[in-house]
């Protein structure tokens, strides 16, 4: 046993503000444009409300497997942030185990914030232009490709019952979304986004290829400044 943890949660306005950080660093990679765009950005909003929610505000998750955990994982402290973990929770309780958790989220959260700023600098560089270089050589969706890396991260650093019940149908939302771009794509740009399309995964390339994928250089900073 562990001793007595305190009430590590009940906390309302952190939650509220992570939910408005996050959202903020998203829409400014992400903007919505149209009714589908909003849509699946609500659907992005409902999951962050769920996990900061229970992150800071009341552990439901771990309350309500309680009783089923508590005689097998006796380290179970459902009010404590650490020892109330659900991972931690399954592999016993150990330092390793939660930094193997939190390690893991650190890098796919960080892998997906470095693909939506590079698919946001190309895209705004381009000014309505066919995108085909840097990060969009390796993935059509790059963007929705570190989304959906952000949203595994968050998954394994704070798994929730309604996350995981959320998360398929938020990555249906911008996988339709993504059909739905591609389809004006080739009305505008024709067959030069066909044969594009032809030769590029939609948002996960071949795992030869992630490392390019992630370190790729987008544009020099003052070519940027010099349009």
């Amino acid at each position: 046993m562990h001793g007595e943890a305190g009430y590590a949660y009940g906390m309302w306005i952190v939650a509220a503000f992570n939910v408005g950080i996050f959202l903020f660093f998203i829409l400014s990679f992400l903007k919505p444009r149209g009714d589908q765009e909003w849509r699946s950005m609500g659907v992005v909003v409902a999951f962050l409300v769920a996990l900061f929610g229970e992150m800071y505000g009341f552990p439901l998750t771990i309350y309500l497997l309680t009783g089923l955990l508590g005689d097998a994982y006796p380290v179970l402290q459902p009010f404590d942030h650490k020892f109330g973990h659900l991972w931690v929770v399954l592999f016993g309780g150990s330092n390793l185990a939660w930094a193997v958790v939190m390690g893991l989220s650190l890098v796919l959260l960080i892998m997906g914030y470095m693909l939506l700023s590079k698919g946001w600098t190309q895209i705004h560089a381009a000014h309505g232009g066919l995108v085909t270089d840097g990060v969009y050589a390796y993935a059509r969706h790059p963007q929705y490709t570190g989304l959906f890396l952000i949203i595994i991260g968050f998954l394994v650093q704070w798994p929730t019952l309604l996350t995981v019940l959320m998360a398929p149908f938020l990555i249906y939302a911008y996988v339709h979304l993504a059909r739905v771009e591609e389809r004006r794509a080739e009305e505008e740009f024709g067959e030069a986004y066909r044969e594009y399309a032809r030769k590029t995964p939609a948002f996960f390339p071949p795992l030869r290829q992630w490392k390019a994928f992630l370190t790729v250089r987008v544009r020099d900073e003052r070519e940027l400044g010099q349009e």
